[in-house]
């Protein structure tokens, strides 16, 4: 099955008067959809906007596992475990909620910013929180989330380049810059598919000039 969702039908929340523009791809916060609760391990895929000065001050989260990419600008990044970090576009952050933490997520930067964030379940619940960055991750180089029974595979591609979706139980595709073909589907940026029990596809990215990004997570059953 391959189920195709389009940028514009996300539920949008934030706060445009504060800087803050959220585009919600399950049921998250004050939005509920009981339909749309989740695809595999992913609980969460939420793209965000934050005007210079703009953030989400500290606030806590348990038992999961989150991913930061960010596709443009800086994101300032402290939590309780003593971490402060900036995470810059290309590289990957991954915090591991665990029994507990704080976090701040801000754009102390001056221009604008945008990342998008997504939320797994572990598969055993507690433990120790734990803090992850890896700095201009390669297209070779998937990360593994094995708390989460999850893949992570970045694909830069240029115009007409393609790649192989892993034959998984699940998959979830986000197109992050640029545009894709999935089979007959064109897929633009802030466009996702979840696709389950299928073999043999493919992502071709446009004929146009410049590159495509696509983040590909491989799930377990």
């Amino acid at each position: 099955m391959i189920s195709v969702h389009r940028a514009e039908d996300r539920f949008q929340g934030g706060d445009r008067d504060v800087g803050v523009l959220s585009r919600h791809a399950f049921s998250f916060g004050g939005f509920y959809d009981p339909d749309n609760l989740r695809f595999g391990a992913i609980l969460a895929c939420n793209e965000e906007r934050l005007a210079p000065g703009a953030g989400f001050d500290e606030h806590p989260h348990s038992h999961t596992e989150i991913v930061t990419w960010v596709v443009e600008g800086e994101l300032t990044h402290r939590d309780s475990t003593g971490h402060a970090t900036v995470v810059r576009a290309g590289d990957l952050q991954h915090l591991g909620a665990a029994s507990g933490v704080r976090h701040v997520e801000r754009n102390d930067g001056d221009g604008p910013l945008t990342f998008l964030q997504v939320w797994l379940a572990p598969l055993e619940p507690g433990g120790e929180p734990s803090y992850t960055i890896v700095p201009g991750i390669a297209d070779s180089t998937p990360y593994a989330l094995p708390a989460a029974g999850a893949m992570l595979h970045v694909r830069r591609l240029a115009a007409g380049e393609r790649t192989a979706v892993p034959d998984a139980a699940r998959v979830y595709v986000h197109v992050t810059v640029g545009g894709v073909r999935l089979g007959d589907e064109e897929l633009e940026a802030g466009d996702s598919v979840r696709i389950t029990g299928e073999k043999g596809l493919e992502l071709v990215a446009a004929e146009t000039a410049g590159s495509a990004e696509v983040l590909i997570w491989e799930l377990s059953a």
